[in-house]
């Protein structure tokens, strides 16, 4: 048997139109959803795509498609070895894993959606094709800004202050510098209050030892079982980085042969390919992908 991880994608990998093969299939899903966020993420995917992109809205749905392709999958038969998602992926992760049921899952990703989108006062910038060593120095040397997603050798995202990502923008020469249209400073230490206020709520979520272990964002040098380990790492999350070039060589390393990325968007199997060229890659985005796997 291939040894294989599903990836479950996060924030910009939504686009217009997302989830509406899965009307059907997944109608009770989306009748839960629509009572616990007080709105239907099918009408939603269907408005433009800057209505689409706000956070409040971009994370519930990108987790209720990925939980039900995730569904459609395992359905047929489909088992991954390890599950692992970027940012907010991990919540679907944690779906795919048994580490909480669907409506738990989407409790928690409607409250982090909330929290971040009141998040002010801070700034992201990708950055694309730059002299890492470069790019680490200057971070030292710089206050209120870290490598937030470390997502390939050449694709990062700088969080912190806008003078001070403005500053390292200026400093290190890049082939592309793309401010991203968020309300904060995400996966850095301005988003202290936020997270905070996420643990509280994290500290009152039953979280049971997963049945498939799982690679954390925090921590991508191993994988866990142990709800309480995942529930301690989801507390960190908010304002630590996103290392997915860790979690890909990791996987390299371990001898995955396949990733299998659960959702919308072809974010992370570009990623994967980047950095583990070794591995087999498969797309299930739609039902029909889902239905073919």
């Amino acid at each position: 048997m291939t040894k294989n991880v599903w990836i479950f994608p996060g924030q910009g990998s939504q686009a217009v139109g997302m989830g509406l093969d899965l009307a059907e299939v997944g109608k009770d899903k989306f009748a839960k959803a629509e009572q616990i966020l007080g709105w239907s993420i099918l009408e939603k995917s269907q408005t433009d795509a800057a209505e689409l992109s706000k956070t409040q809205f971009t994370q519930p749905s990108l987790y209720v498609i990925s939980a039900i392709l995730a569904d459609v999958l395992k359905a047929k038969g489909a088992k991954p070895d390890a599950v692992t998602g970027h940012s907010l992926g991990e919540y679907s992760a944690l779906y795919a894993a048994g580490v909480v049921d669907f409506a738990t899952g989407l409790e928690l990703v409607k409250q982090r959606s909330l929290l971040m989108s009141e998040a002010s006062g801070g700034a992201m910038t990708a950055l694309i094709g730059f002299d890492r060593t470069q790019l680490e120095t200057a971070i030292a040397q710089t206050e209120n800004v870290i490598l937030a997603n470390d997502n390939s050798a050449d694709q990062v995202v700088i969080s912190g202050t806008e003078a001070a990502v403005k500053s390292i923008v200026a400093q290190v020469k890049t082939k592309r510098a793309i401010p991203l249209a968020v309300s904060g400073a995400f996966h850095s230490p301005l988003m202290a209050e936020a997270s905070a206020k996420f643990a509280t709520i994290l500290e009152r979520t039953i979280f049971n030892d997963a049945e498939i272990p799982v690679i954390s964002n925090v921590e991508p040098n191993g994988a866990t079982t142990s709800g309480q380990a995942l529930r301690a790492l989801l507390t960190q999350q908010m304002t630590s980085p996103v290392r997915w070039r860790e979690v890909c060589l990791y996987l390299a390393e371990q001898g995955y042969e396949q990733a299998i990325e659960v959702g919308t968007g072809k974010v992370l199997t570009g990623l994967v390919k980047r950095t583990a060229p070794s591995l087999a890659l498969v797309n299930i985005s739609t039902l029909e992908k889902a239905i073919a796997f």
